[in-house]
This record gives C-alpha cells, sequence and structure tokens, in this order.
C-alpha cells in the first residue's frame, strides 16, 4: 500500500476522456488492465448511462482523465485510425466486460480481421466453431464494449448486405470507407 492508503483504489480505477472523430465523438474508458468502453455518439445523456452502466458493471465509478497514460495511449491510437495513420490498434484489451462465445467471436474479429477486410457473419461463426451461429455472431457484434478497436463494423452479409451495426448504418458505412472497403458517400 502507498503513504495514502490509495492503492487499492488505483488498482481499479477507471478512466474515460470524450474523443472528437469523423464519425461524432466517441467516450473512451480504460482500466488498469487495458481499453475497456468504447462509446458512440456521445451526447451529455448517453455520458451519463455509459458511465452509470461502467459504475455498475466495474464496481468503481469512472473518473475523466484523458492525461492517464493508458487512456491517452488509446486517444492517441483512435485519432491515427480516423486520420488514416493507423491500421491496426496496438493496445491491451480489458475484455471484463463480455464473456463467454460473444468474447471468444471479439477476440477472433480483432485478431482474425484486418484493416481494409471484411468478414461475413457465418464465416466468422466457422471460425470459431459454430458453422450454424451467424445469428449468435450477430448477438456478438451488437454487445461489443469496444467497437472501431475491435471492429465489428467489418462484419458483413454474407450476400454482400452491409448487416446492422450498433452505431448506426451510416455510422458503419462511414468507416469502411475511411478503409477503403466501400466508397466514400458522395454527398
Amino acid at each position: 500500500m502507498n503513504s495514502t492508503g490509495t492503492q487499492g483504489q488505483d488498482e481499479r480505477r477507471v478512466v474515460w476522456a470524450v474523443v472528437d472523430t469523423t464519425i461524432g465523438p466517441l467516450l473512451l474508458a480504460t482500466t488498469p488492465d487495458g481499453l475497456v468502453n468504447v462509446v458512440f455518439h456521445v451526447t451529455d445523456a448517453v455520458r451519463a448511462r455509459a458511465l452509470e452502466g461502467l459504475t455498475a458493471r466495474l464496481g468503481t465509478a469512472p473518473v475523466e482523465d484523458p492525461g492517464s497514460p493508458l487512456l491517452a495511449e488509446a486517444i492517441r491510437q483512435v485519432d491515427e485510425y480516423f486520420a488514416g495513420r493507423r491500421r491496426s490498434f496496438e493496445l491491451p484489451l480489458d475484455w471484463s466486460l463480455i464473456s463467454g462465445f460473444n468474447r471468444q467471436v471479439l477476440r477472433e474479429l480483432a485478431s482474425g480481421v484486418p484493416y481494409g477486410t471484411v468478414v461475413g457473419y457465418g464465416d466468422l461463426a466457422r471460425r470459431v466453431g459454430r458453422p450454424d451461429g451467424a445469428q449468435a455472431v450477430g448477438n456478438a457484434m451488437g454487445s461489443n464494449p469496444l467497437p472501431v478497436v475491435v471492429p465489428c463494423h467489418r462484419v458483413v452479409e454474407s450476400d454482400g448486405g452491409i448487416g446492422g451495426f450498433g452505431g448506426g448504418l451510416e455510422t458503419k458505412r462511414k468507416l469502411l470507407a475511411l478503409e477503403g472497403v466501400l466508397p466514400e458517400p458522395l454527398f
């Protein structure tokens, strides 16, 4: 324990910041273990709900601290990604908000579907040993606590459809255009 008696608190500390991006404001939150949450379209109400959810799930109230080293690194890498200068994230990830099959699918997505490529829901299901699990993969994408960094926007329908997206279809199109998968919208 350190001299102020806060070592236990520091070990569980959750920090957050809001970052402006080309798809709107994102809330990024980290724990000492890594990036734990990314939230789209942050308004005051969305931020309040996200922070309440993190408090309930992680057992400690998040603190706004964009200068915290791990969070500052996450912010830097997100900025580079949206500026077109980063194709992969090199951040520790805290998977504590997701478990079971969903975690297995998201880990495969994070490691096996690189920038500028897409994968079908069924293909991803086969990769994790559930060839009949396309719908379950869709559910896993919907529960992704780390969108953009764990690239659920790269999962599409096998017939060429764009599929769903928790951040909205316009956001998914913008992310795929950023990565060169789709043409930029004309207007």
